[in-house]
Formats: C-alpha cells, sequence, structure tokens
C-alpha cells in the first residue's frame, strides 16, 4: 500500500501524528483502581508575576499515599525557549504529557517554520488534559499543571495559566498555585500582594525567589505531601524564571544563600 488513503493529520499538529499511528494508548480500566494500589503524586507548585517576567517553583517531594517516595522530583519542566510546566498531580502522567507538548511545539515551528501562538499553546495543553479524562474518571492519573510562557507580542508579555483536571484554562491575572499545599501557598501570595511592601508585578527579581521559597516553606509547615525546604539534606524548590530572554534556573546555591540569609 503506498498510503494515499490514509487522511493527513491536520498541519503541524503533532499529538494527531501520533494518534494515527497509534503511537498514543489508553490504559485498560482493569488495570487501574485494584485494592492496594497507591498512585504516587507530586505537589506543589506555584507561579507569579513579577517586575521582569514569571516564577515559577515547585517543591521536590512525590509521595505514594503516606510514603514519600522521592524527594528530589523536578516538577517544573521546560517545554520551549520561553515556556515551563510545572505538574501537581501524577508524574507518570503529567511527565508524558510534557515530552508531548515539547514534540508538538517543536513539530509544529520546523513544519510551519514559525513559532505557534500563545493560544495555540495553552490549548494544546487543555487538549491533553481533556483527552485524559478516562484516567481521571478512574482515580488515577489526575494532573493539574501551570503553564507560564513569554508572549513578546502582547502589550502584557509575561503569561501565566492555571488548570483543572478536565482540561478548562484560566489565565491568571497576578499569582496561581496547585497541589495539596496550594491553599497555603495561595494565602501567602494573596496576602503579600494586597498588604505585602509593594505589589508582586512591581518586585525584582531576588525579592520573587525569596517570596516562592517562603510560600513553600509555609506550605510544607501545613501540607505532609510538600517538601518544603530539606535543612539537612539541603534540597531547595526548583525555581524557574521566564522573561524575555529565555529561562533561567535559579540554582541551589543562590537559594541556599537567600534562605539563609531572609528566611531561615
Amino acid at each position: 500500500m503506498d498510503g494515499s488513503n490514509v487522511p493527513s493529520p491536520a498541519a503541524g499538529d503533532f499529538l494527531a501524528v501520533l494518534k494515527q499511528r497509534r503511537l498514543v494508548t489508553e490504559i485498560p480500566a482493569g488495570l487501574v483502581n485494584r485494592p492496594g494500589f497507591s498512585e504516587t503524586v507530586a505537589t506543589t507548585i506555584l507561579g507569579f508575576k513579577f517586575a521582569h517576567g514569571v516564577l515559577v517553583a515547585g517543591d521536590r517531594r512525590a509521595t505514594a499515599g503516606n510514603i514519600v517516595m522521592y524527594d528530589r522530583a523536578d516538577k517544573v519542566i521546560e517545554i520551549d525557549r520561553h515556556s515551563v510546566m510545572a505538574i501537581a498531580g501524577s508524574p507518570a502522567t503529567a511527565w508524558e504529557m510534557a515530552r508531548i507538548l515539547e514534540h508538538s511545539f517543536q513539530f509544529y515551528r520546523r513544519s510551519q517554520l514559525q513559532e505557534m501562538s500563545v493560544e495555540g499553546k495553552v490549548r494544546s495543553l487543555s487538549k491533553l488534559l481533556r483527552d485524559n479524562l478516562g484516567m481521571v474518571i478512574q482515580g488515577v492519573g489526575v494532573v493539574v499543571p501551570l503553564f507560564a510562557t513569554y508572549d513578546k507580542k502582547s502589550p502584557d508579555p509575561a503569561k501565566l495559566f492555571f488548570y483543572d483536571a478536565m482540561g478548562a484554562q484560566f489565565e491568571a491575572t497576578d499569582f496561581a498555585s496547585s497541589g495539596s499545599g496550594a491553599a497555603a501557598v495561595r494565602s501567602v501570595l494573596y496576602y503579600e500582594q494586597n498588604w505585602g511592601f509593594k505589589p508582586l508585578r512591581e518586585r525584582s527579581q531576588e525579592d520573587a525567589i525569596l517570596l516562592a521559597l517562603k510560600a513553600l516553606d509555609t506550605a510544607a509547615e501545613a501540607d505532609t505531601a510538600t517538601g518544603g525546604i530539606d535543612r539537612h539534606g539541603k534540597i531547595f524548590p526548583i525555581i524557574k524564571i521566564v522573561t524575555e530572554a529565555g529561562i533561567e534556573t535559579v540554582s541551589d546555591d543562590k537559594l541556599s544563600e537567600l534562605f539563609q540569609a531572609h528566611v531561615a
């Protein structure tokens, strides 16, 4: 067969290519929700806009029930040169979504000879979440991410979006959080936005990093699933800064210096 009768996927749609070639499959219902099954989940994540862009952060802990599975999980993933995805929920599902997104954006850029629009990027993640609805209904594989990017063409270039498990998207005005420690994080960010020494959007990069450390440390005090800052193991959150220049990962040395000087 020459394949001439096989319908072509929509131009630039990498996920359509995967589905056409049957490279994306669903887990049968009988394989999940069995007695004794404890899914690994990852929390807590946050994002907010500051003077030069968007800060996105996540603690490092992954748990299964009351067991700490891992204390060095990477929950903030670079998707392209100006976009990051932070994950809360099932890391297995979320990391696969991040890989598909990364390749989708590359596929679009190379096939269409231009960057995908911010609207296209945001909807691509919504579609992956919606396609995962079957797993969510079964009680596993839930992902509630944040997505941050920098759109140079927009009058408000720093963009931050949050989602529900069904794929609904919402653009955050100033800040957003997700995961089991999200309530504590939102309380800290709300207080700082309204009654802090200055609004979040007017803060410097160093002030933004300090606030992220304080918020995650506060969440760890109220939520056992949030790792916060491990003072003995010197484990610090993953913090990435998205600006016009691209994405910067704040080093552990820098985080340690700021934490010891201003938080601890």
